[in-house]
């Protein structure tokens, strides 16, 4: 198992990463609402502001204050 981290101490799961998308864009901050409301929200941003959203193979969303770096 790869660990990714995220920011402030926080890692999630790298194998089960879908997307890593800005947080930015209307239809991210839809599914963030719609994950919210379904629990399945996990907020790693410690009271800063998103940048990077995580789209996880269980139907989790993650948020992270961390920007993702493109290799």
């Amino acid at each position: 198992m790869k660990l990714t981290d995220i920011g402030y101490g926080n890692s999630i799961n790298a194998g089960r990463i879908i997307a890593a998308v800005s947080a930015d864009a209307a239809p991210v901050k839809r599914m963030i609402t719609a994950a919210r409301e379904k629990n399945l929200l996990v907020d790693a941003s410690c009271g800063k502001k998103t940048k990077t959203v995580y789209i996880m193979d269980s139907g989790h969303i993650v948020l992270s204050a961390k920007g993702e770096k493109h290799e």
